[in-house]
This record gives structure tokens, C-alpha cells and sequence, in this order.
């Protein structure tokens, strides 16, 4: 499962930042430079990345058990500049939480049964 949250914050992270550059240099240069060069590129790697992003979504969703609507709307946080980066920070503090608690609970047991 460790694997599923690395690869979910490692992509999280890559389209936060081509999804910045894509609004905040692309754009501007589209609409007010009449160059469309950087929207042209960056806007398909986006798009591609999205995709791997909704599917890193899902893989981690599904091994944690996450309601369909959380899943959802952690998907949904790729479309928003710089909440991609938001929705990874609480969903890391989140996993970390809940699973830092199993192993305290575990070595717990174990200490006691020794």
C-alpha cells in the first residue's frame, strides 16, 4: 500500500506544476501574447498526466477503502490549480495517521505478550 501513496504523491505533484505552468505561463501567452506555444505543448502532457493521476487516484482509493465521493472529489483536486498539492498534503497526513496508530497498537500487543 506504501507503494499505491508514493506513487499517488509523486504524480499529485507533477501535475500540480504542469497544471500551474499551463494557467499561469500558458494561458497568459495564448490570450495575451498570441503564442500559443506553451499550451500547445504543455496542454497534451497535461491531459496524459491527468489521466495517470485519476488512475493513481484510484488505485490508492480503492486499497484504502475510500468512499466513491472522496475518491471523486481527490480526483477532482487535479483540475484546480495548487489544490492537487493541498488534496496529497491531507491525504498523506491522513494515511500516515491511520496507519502510524495500527503500528503503535501492534507493538503494543506485542510488548504486552512478551
Amino acid at each position: 500500500m506504501q507503494g499505491a501513496l508514493t506513487r499517488y504523491r509523486i504524480i499529485a505533484y507533477i501535475v500540480g506544476v504542469v497544471l500551474i505552468v499551463l494557467v499561469l505561463v500558458g494561458m497568459p501567452l495564448k490570450y495575451l501574447g498570441d503564442n500559443d506555444t506553451v499550451v500547445a505543448t504543455v496542454g497534451p502532457a497535461h491531459g496524459f498526466l491527468f489521466i495517470l493521476y485519476v488512475l493513481a487516484t484510484f488505485d490508492l482509493g480503492r486499497r484504502v477503502r475510500w468512499p466513491l465521493t472522496r475518491m471523486l472529489l481527490v480526483m477532482l483536486a487535479g483540475t484546480i490549480p495548487f489544490l492537487s498539492f493541498w488534496a496529497e498534503r491531507k491525504v498523506s497526513r491522513n494515511w500516515i495517521g491511520t496507519h502510524s496508530e495500527k503500528s503503535d497498537s501492534a507493538t503494543e500487543g506485542h510488548a504486552l505478550n512478551s
